[in-house]
């Protein structure tokens, strides 16, 4: 008697154990969603906008925790040494997730081995724009007068290995083209000296310039989408303005660490894409200019491949590292 009551006892605890029992109380105490850059930037907001819907759907607080630094590095590497148990998490953008990959020689994570990805949560086309005073006004003109004018245009970025910067490496890639890279420390001194006319054009983030462009204040020479924006419409995608193979977005989603149970997995992702589709986080997002994505684990894991397969590509052929 005593051996069976042993066994019944043994037999409950490996299902109490069990990774699908800890999912079905799963999350029994507040979650942490960690942000690897300062409060207010595309990531950050990402990550607030979807925490009231998260809770309010899995029943239980999200808090989320600013950790900047080394270009997203800082707050990835605290994600990946996490214990996989659901309860920390990640929001992050293509360059934690795909670009810092291939971009630094020594990074203290690794995208495509430490992270199980959840959902790519929503995309934003960058925009091709110039200077006011900057004699093209089309993607035509600008490629002729950079041929013309070798390594004469310049070209603002928020900074080196952000994606307006290798945007512009790939334009120049594909347009058999030159140009001068200007690195800023953001993208708001970037867009400053554009309106300036400090600097010749940059690929902005469509969110981050299309008032100025509205304003009159720059010009807009096409998207890098693969459709036209909706804002505005007279505006051009790459493609049809005759520059193939570039359809570029910045993007954000979601992780957490290798070796989270599946079932947990699987909870916290169907939750991310409740909480994305609902009305009022989607009109929060799209007031912004985001377009909501809310892909499953699987889709979201293949396109973060293909996209380090991408950039690695780019930036070997433009011999571009940092430390």
């Amino acid at each position: 008697m005593n051996k069976l009551i042993s066994a019944v006892f043994a037999a409950g605890a490996v299902v109490l154990g069990s990774p699908a029992a800890h999912a079905a109380g799963y999350p029994e105490k507040p979650v942490t969603m960690i942000v690897p850059f300062v409060p207010g930037g595309s990531s950050d907001i990402t990550g607030r906008s979807v925490t009231p819907a998260l809770a309010k759907i899995l029943g239980q607080t999200f808090v989320v925790e600013n950790k900047p630094g080394a270009n997203s590095a800082i707050g990835a590497q605290a994600l990946a040494r996490s214990t996989p148990d659901g309860y920390t998490m990640m929001v992050g953008s293509i360059g934690t997730f795909a670009i810092n990959e291939a971009l630094y020689k020594n990074l203290s994570y690794n995208p495509s081995k430490d992270f199980t990805y959840l959902t790519q949560a929503v995309r934003n086309p960058n925009v091709l724009v110039a200077a006011t005073s900057f004699p093209a006004s089309t993607v035509a003109e600008l490629v002729d007068y950079a041929k013309k004018n070798p390594n004469r245009v310049s070209y603002a970025s928020s900074g080196t290995g952000s994606s307006d910067h290798l945007s512009a490496v790939l334009f120049r890639q594909r347009t058999q083209s030159t140009g001068v890279d200007v690195p800023y420390k953001g993208g708001g001194a970037a867009i400053a000296d554009l309106i300036g006319g400090q600097v010749n054009v940059s690929f902005q983030n469509l969110g981050a310039v299309q008032n100025h462009i509205k304003a009159g204040k720059l010009k807009a020479l096409a998207i890098t989408g693969d459709t036209r924006a909706t804002d505005l419409p007279d505006v051009p995608t790459l493609a049809e303005a005759g520059i193939k193979d570039m359809v570029v977005y910045s993007w954000q989603g979601f992780a957490v660490p290798k070796g989270t149970p599946q079932p947990v997995v699987d909870k916290l992702a169907e939750a991310l894409r409740s909480a994305l589709r609902e009305p009022q986080t989607q009109k929060t997002l799209q007031g912004l200019g985001f377009e909501v994505v809310a892909n499953t684990p699987q889709q979201f894991s293949d396109f973060q491949q293909a996209e380090v397969k991408r950039w690695k590509d780019v930036i070997q052929k433009a011999n571009i590292q940092l430390e």
